[in-house]
C-alpha cells in the first residue's frame, strides 16, 4: 500500500464527523496497482464496507460515500477497476472513454482487488476477523453479486 501523494480527493469530511480518510494505492494478489479512497470511523460499529462502484470506476460521490459510511461508523474502501488498463492517476470526467476499458475488465481481476481492499479493513488492529459486505451500483452490483457467491 503506497498513499498517493497528490492525487487528493475534492471530499470534505462531513460537519461534525470524526472520520479519518486517505487515497491509496493498493496491490492485488496478481500484482495490479490500484486507487482506492479509504474512509475508518473513529470508533468502529461493527462490519465494513467494500464499495464497488459504477462503470465509471473511483468517482467523488463514492469517495463521499464511503466517508458517510464511516460517519456512521463503518470502516470503508471504495476502489477504481481500472489499474490493470488505465494506472492509477485521476482521470477527467469529460473525456474519460471508461466503456473501453470497462470492456477489459475480469471478474477475476475485480475479485482480486476487493479482495486486496477487504484485507486493508481487515489489516486494522482488532478487526482480523470482522464481517465485510461488499455494495455496488450498476457495473459494480453485478460483481458484489457475483462476489456473494465466495
Amino acid at each position: 500500500m503506497t498513499q498517493m501523494p497528490g492525487h487528493g480527493s475534492n471530499v470534505r469530511p462531513l460537519s461534525g464527523g470524526a472520520v479519518d480518510h486517505e487515497n491509496l494505492e493498493l496491490t492485488a494478489s496478481d500484482g495490479n496497482h490500484f486507487a482506492a479512497f479509504s474512509a475508518q470511523a473513529e470508533e468502529p460499529a461493527g462490519p465494513a464496507v467494500v464499495i464497488l462502484p459504477d462503470v465509471r470506476g473511483l468517482h467523488p460521490f463514492y469517495e463521499e460515500l464511503a466517508l458517510r459510511f464511516a460517519n456512521a461508523g463503518y470502516d470503508s474502501i471504495a476502489f477504481d477497476y481500472f489499474g490493470r488498463t488505465a494506472g492509477v492517476g485521476r482521470r477527467d470526467d469529460e473525456e474519460w472513454d471508461f466503456m473501453s476499458h470497462v470492456a477489459q475488465t475480469t471478474v477475476e481481476g475485480i475479485s482480486a482487488d476487493a479482495q486486496a481492499c477487504v484485507d486493508r479493513l481487515r489489516g486494522r488492529a482488532g478487526h482480523e476477523d470482522r464481517a465485510i459486505f461488499t455494495m455496488g451500483f450498476c457495473f459494480g452490483g453485478g460483481n458484489s453479486w457475483i462476489m456473494a457467491d465466495d
